[in-house]
């Protein structure tokens, strides 16, 4: 199929793609369960290569454990990380989870930072877990979460070429209005999960073919 839909990037084309994901999702949010901001932190760096689903199973005995920042730094390594095995890269997971809150600790007397530029100075903590904290923790916007979804559906509208999650996330806010920057992330993840899979999306049934220069019917 010869896209001829509205030059990709453009206002036209993202204009219409937001409004039609807007209808498609339009209670779409962030599905990990937290009532605190260092709740969010840990359960989004437990997130990474594991299924949401999974880490709110753990999290509501992890979080009645620990209460603080202080808890994770003061516990030992082999206790966090059984608390934490069933998250998958259990290891790792456990090392950065008491590196990230020792950093809290010694830096932001045990609280989480609202700036960006503070997150990502937390050990093992990258801009795409800094954005969700900042969105939906504190309702701060300044920048564009880029997850596996959000880079995929990115790519096959147009919107970049790059794997590197930090520059596509540069150029996706040059294009998108700022407006769109704390919902649309949310939005394209649950279209990403729904329709656009990696392996093998499912163009036939998705109403963005329109506007996808990616799309194969």
């Amino acid at each position: 199929m010869v896209y001829t839909g509205p030059q990709p990037g453009s206002s036209e084309q993202i204009s219409a793609i937001v409004e039609e994901l807007r209808g498609l999702y339009p209670q779409a949010r962030y599905e990990l369960n937290f009532t605190t901001p260092l709740e969010l932190l840990v359960a989004t760096i437990l997130a990474a290569q594991c299924t949401d689903e999974r880490v709110n199973a753990v999290t509501p005995q992890l979080f009645a454990k620990y209460r603080s920042a202080q808890d994770y730094a003061q516990v030992g390594q082999e206790e966090l990380e059984q608390d934490v095995k069933s998250t998958g890269f259990y290891r790792n997971k456990a090392k950065t989870l008491r590196a990230v809150c020792q950093y809290l600790v010694d830096h932001y007397h045990g609280e989480v930072p609202q700036s960006i530029d503070e997150l990502v100075k937390l050990p093992g903590v990258a801009r795409k877990t800094a954005n969700v904290v900042l969105v939906n923790a504190f309702g701060v916007t300044e920048g564009f979460i880029v997850d596996t979804h959000v880079g995929r559906v990115s790519k096959r509208l147009g919107w970049t070429q790059h794997e590197d999650a930090a520059r596509a996330e540069q150029e996706l806010m040059r294009l998108i209005p700022r407006s769109e920057w704390s919902s649309l992330p949310h939005r394209m993840i649950y279209h990403g999960r729904a329709t656009c899979a990696a392996r093998k999306p499912r163009c036939t049934s998705c109403t963005l073919v329109a506007y996808c220069p990616s799309a194969i019917i």
